[in-house]
């Protein structure tokens, strides 16, 4: 179990740093940020982000949607396998365990939807 949430953790990590990576070579254009040398080429590159479409509040609002509903879904696959394993040891205790378990997934679906809206706020409020 220690290795495969390892393993879990090092791909996620390795697909965050990819995302970030790509976006960030895309918003200025393949150039490094370390071959400008005056402002007038950091400009440019500004420049280019902004008419390409893409800003860095869109992508974090998309990171930050992504993470929460990845973390939602984990949380969720997690509490049904462990509601599962307990109305296997006591299936007399299915109602009690089954509400409890709907409480535990409405309150993850709530922290999913509360990241939707910030993601939403940061995307037009900001």
């Amino acid at each position: 179990m220690k290795i495969a949430k390892k393993t879990l953790f090092i791909v996620l990590a390795l697909a965050f740093a990819a995302a970030l990576a790509a976006v960030l070579m895309s918003a200025f254009g393949g150039n490094s940020i370390a071959l400008a040398d005056t402002t007038t080429e950091v400009a440019a590159a500004a420049e280019d982000a902004a008419s390409s479409g893409v800003s860095l509040t869109s992508v974090g609002a998309a990171i930050a949607i992504g993470l929460a509903a990845l973390g939602g879904a984990i949380a969720m696959g997690m509490a049904v396998a462990k509601a599962m394993e307990g109305i296997a040891r006591q299936p007399e205790a299915d109602g009690k365990i089954r509400s409890v378990l709907m409480l535990g997934l409405v309150f993850i679906e709530t922290v999913v939807i509360y990241a939707l809206i910030i993601a939403i706020l940061i995307l037009f409020v900001v």
